[in-house]
Parts: C-alpha cells; sequence; structure tokens
C-alpha cells in the first residue's frame, strides 16, 4: 500500500469541525475559517463535515464553489466526510 504525501501532512493543515452543527451556522464558520486562514496566508485547510444523511457536505460544498478565495475542492479520497480545500494565492 502506498502512501500519499497528502496523507503523511494533512494532520498538519488548518481543520474546523462541524460535527454537530446545523447548515446555515456551518456556513457562517466555515466563511470566517476561510477568510481568516486566508489573511494567515494557509494554501490548503480541511473541512470535517461528516457523512451523515449529506445535507451538511452539499451545503458547504455549495458555499466552497461560490467563495472568492477558494481555488478547489475535493472530498478526501479516504475519508468522504472530510473535504480538502485549496485557497487562492494571497494578493
Amino acid at each position: 500500500m502506498s502512501i500519499m504525501l497528502e496523507d503523511i501532512f494533512i494532520k498538519n493543515l488548518p481543520t474546523i469541525d462541524l460535527h454537530g452543527l446545523d447548515s446555515p451556522t456551518a456556513c457562517l464558520m466555515v466563511t470566517d475559517f476561510i477568510n481568516d486562514n486566508y489573511i494567515l496566508k494557509e494554501k490548503r485547510v480541511i473541512i470535517i463535515h461528516g457523512i451523515g444523511l449529506l445535507i451538511l457536505k452539499e451545503a458547504i460544498h455549495k458555499l466552497l464553489a461560490k467563495h472568492q478565495y477558494v481555488a478547489s475542492y475535493k472530498l478526501h479520497y479516504l475519508n468522504y466526510g472530510c473535504t480538502i480545500v485549496d485557497l487562492r494565492p494571497f494578493k
């Protein structure tokens, strides 16, 4: 089994855990989290939304698709309750 470089460093990335939150509250928290990390010049962040009924994941992905500081995002290939977000370079 090969270990991807992403697996080694993912635990060192800024992370927000949204378990137990409703969609509107989670979206507000994610917006602040992304804005703060963009200002801190982070390149990548982790959002833990869980799997559940996929309601929270869908709300977060809809937000990420429109957010001005988000360059791209994807589900973690081993944990579908976790989204990896690449931020645009700080200007």
